[in-house]
């Protein structure tokens, strides 16, 4: 058994990469996409392990100068902020992670035959390697962004032998759709959120959708729109550039749509979703902030997901993370994620030990943040 580490998805095969993981939207022309945008302050890695010529796990990763701040709000944030006004370099600090900024959660894939205790296996060598990369690159933080609490117990199991602690992250919203119309799936609401998405359905009246699979002749227009909306969001961790919403579309060709919002002529919103056929996957949703909000355009938008998905016959609508309460009360269930970390000099590590439920994640409950 032999674990590796490469600096580009075009090391695997897309066929051995993808089998890896069954049915996943996020898949390994996801990420060619993702490392041709050239989002600033990222190299990405992808950790692996063969065996007897086999592709056996893998799980992409990333190396970034991380915010300690990153996931603060409110007043704390706004006293962070002015110390980084002065003393840039202070509150950053040298990180790698599996997992991706632009991902749901930590994809980790094994081979399909793979038993339990082979998994576990695979997964210490991958953390193995992964600290190994980090004492090369005198990396001082370890981590793991986005582990799902589907594979808890992996997870707690892997991560703990290493000395990783853990924090909650945001959870993953899941809405099934066991529905036979749009109708029916209102009907399954409480009586006021159903007259609240009712009435909000009327702005549906005034606007133009269209569903399409080329953006080229609106990208700048839906760059500004989600640049706007991205400055009203407190927690945000990358920025995306054009690269990124184009090298979607293209590289995920057949499986990557944006629906576009209109009033008239202008472009008041979009939204950037992967599917297959099962599952409709919200990534990045952004609007003009008066128009999207004097038309109910998050709502509008979720509405028309749900719509959509009825409509094509898919059973599971993940509209990511991120305004639980509001998910919640549109009929989701969530799906718990976990940060695990630890820094490795071991007295910087005690520190960030005995503050760290100062920086749980947790994003305001704002509808018109970045839907991701």
């Amino acid at each position: 058994m032999e674990a590796i580490l490469a600096r580009s998805i075009e090391a695997f095969d897309r066929e051995e990469w993808n089998a890896l993981f069954a049915d996943e939207l996020e898949d390994w022309s996801y990420y060619r996409a993702v490392e041709d945008a050239a989002l600033a302050g990222f190299e990405w890695i992808y950790l692996a392990v063969w065996d007897r010529g086999r592709l056996r796990a893998a799980v992409p990763g990333f190396v970034t100068d991380y915010r300690i701040d990153t996931t603060l709000s409110g007043p704390l944030k706004r006293a962070t902020n002015a110390v980084a006004r002065l003393a840039p370099r202070l509150l950053g600090i040298p990180l790698v992670s599996l997992g991706s900024p632009v991902g749901e959660v930590c994809h980790l894939g094994f081979a399909a035959d793979a038993s339990a205790g082979e998994r576990l296996r695979l997964a210490d060598a991958l953390l193995a390697k992964l600290a190994e990369f980090a004492s090369q690159r005198r990396i001082g933080m370890i981590a793991v962004k986005d582990a799902s609490g589907a594979d808890d117990a992996l997870w707690t199991e892997a991560c703990g032998k290493l000395g990783l602690r853990r924090m909650p992250g945001q959870a993953t919203a899941l809405l099934d759709l066991p529905f036979r119309s749009f109708d029916d799936y209102l009907a399954s609401l409480g009586a006021g959120t159903r007259r609240d998405m009712r009435r909000k359905l009327r702005s549906r009246e005034v606007l133009r959708i269209e569903w399409r699979t080329e953006i080229d002749d609106v990208l700048d227009r839906i760059m500004t729109l989600y640049r706007a909306t991205l400055a009203h969001a407190e927690y945000r961790f990358e920025e995306l550039t054009p690269e990124y919403f184009s090298g979607v579309l293209r590289d995920a060709r057949g499986r990557a749509l944006c629906a576009t919002y209109w009033l008239g002529d202008a472009l008041i919103g979009f939204n950037l979703v992967l599917r297959n056929r099962e599952c409709l996957l919200d990534k990045f949703f952004g609007m003009d902030y008066a128009a999207g909000r004097a038309h109910n355009l998050y709502y509008v938008s979720w509405l028309e997901n749900v719509r959509y998905c009825i409509a094509h016959g898919l059973s599971r609508y993940q509209s990511g993370q991120g305004l639980e309460r509001e998910k919640l009360r549109l009929g989701s269930r969530l799906v718990p994620n976990w940060l695990w970390y630890r820094h490795r000099n071991r007295v910087v590590d005690r520190v960030f030990a005995s503050v760290e439920r100062v920086f749980k994640l947790d994003m305001p409950e704002n509808p018109a943040a970045v839907r991701a």
